[in-house]
């Protein structure tokens, strides 16, 4: 401990359990909010479950009004179009329903509602002068963690770059985790998303800023989704399994607001930027290469994440429990139909020398991050994931 600085912020209520949802109405009001301004994945609309999330609204006479119109990687347009729709609503309270691109969204709409301007003027970190409206966030997937963070991502069409507001006011008022919510959500959904929520837990328990508390998150969370995601995966109407990776997900939120992610995250943004692949699935091609390029950085941290998993460490080197850390989290993303390369995601050869330049720039994962990259290397754990493993 003796030299460790470090700072924890955690504001948001949290309302967790099965049928949580039929609270809504209650943390709208308890938040003072009248109005709702509902921001919905479409995925939410698809699978049947916006009664379930209008329905105690309408129960309690609460009015809303419907955005739905969400892309998995959303630009900042979203958000800006977004904000004309409440305005004129008058709504006063912003709801967030569905995976981590519906919650950015309702995160930026209920900040810009208050301190005007358009999205791109908030890209960054510390730009954001008031708080928002009261933003309540109800995750229908058990991945992203943004129901506890203060990070809202976005793509600016203008220059197909991926980045973000952060931000202590974008930290959510209050959040309901409902894990029946997540039911519906198909299994290759279930395995990026849990995956995601798996790369924000180790990324942040082998950050540079890691700390006691971000510790307990961060090893919590990997238990829970080492553990889970298997079965929820194989079976999506397994309760149990679905309320521990719902529960692992948000711990793995509060791991990564309070030390950071790193290289893995770092490295996604361009994917997503110039090839839209959705970020919870670039984390999950990406995180065992990344993993195996950091063992020298933090040796002792990956030989505990092998025990996390389950190995049997005691006869081995802290080098070899670390590499079987990274064996075991590309068994996991085999075991639940994860590509294995970038070439199964289509991502051309030649655009690796630009996404590694664009993924040194995202600055605060690559200083986060237990090994210091160069462009070169950046650029050879691109191949090696073009590639796969040996």
């Amino acid at each position: 401990m003796q030299g460790k600085t470090f700072t924890v912020t955690q504001p948001t209520r949290i309302h967790f359990g099965v049928d949580s949802i039929n609270d809504l109405a209650a943390q709208v009001r308890g938040l003072g909010g009248t109005t709702v301004f509902l921001v919905v994945d479409p995925g939410v609309v698809a699978a049947g479950l916006l009664p379930r999330i209008t329905a105690p609204l309408e129960a309690a006479s609460v009015p809303y009004t419907v955005y739905d119109k969400i892309d998995p990687e959303p630009g900042l347009k979203l958000a800006d179009n977004g904000v004309k729709l409440a305005k004129k609503a008058k709504c006063d309270c912003v709801v967030g329903v569905g995976g981590g691109s519906a919650m950015d969204v309702a995160k930026a709409v209920a900040i810009l509602l208050t301190n005007g301007g358009k999205a791109v003027d908030y890209i960054g970190l510390g730009k954001i002068g008031k708080p928002g409206v009261p933003k309540i966030m109800v995750p229908t997937t058990a991945g992203t963690g943004a129901e506890v963070t203060f990070t809202a991502v976005f793509i600016n069409e203008k220059t197909s770059s991926k980045a973000g507001m952060n931000g202590d006011p974008l930290y959510p008022d209050a959040a309901v985790l409902d894990p029946a919510l997540t039911l519906s959500v198909p299994s290759h959904i279930t395995a990026a998303t849990g995956i995601d929520a798996l790369t924000h837990a180790l990324e942040a328990y082998v950050s540079t800023q890691a700390h006691p508390i971000s510790d307990m998150y961060a090893l919590e969370a990997i238990d829970l989704i080492a553990a889970n995601l298997g079965k929820a995966y194989a079976n999506g109407d397994n309760l149990e399994a679905r309320s521990a990776m719902m529960m692992g997900s948000l711990l793995a939120g509060k791991a990564l607001a309070t030390a950071g992610v790193g290289l893995v995250h770092a490295m996604a943004y361009p994917l997503g930027g110039m090839h839209q692949i959705p970020h919870g699935l670039a984390n999950a091609v990406l995180l065992p290469y990344v993993m195996a390029y950091n063992l020298i950085g933090a040796p002792e941290r990956f030989a505990t994440l092998a025990e996390m998993f389950g190995v049997d460490t005691s006869a081995m080197s802290l080098r070899e429990a670390g590499e079987a850390a990274v064996e075991a989290v590309y068994r996991l993303n085999d075991d639940v139909g994860i590509p294995k390369t970038l070439a199964d995601l289509q991502i051309p050869r030649e655009d690796i020398p630009e996404m590694a330049r664009i993924a040194l720039t995202v600055s605060r994962p690559v200083a986060n991050n237990p090994r210091k990259p160069t462009l070169e290397e950046v650029m050879s754990i691109y191949e090696e994931a073009m590639h796969g493993w040996e």
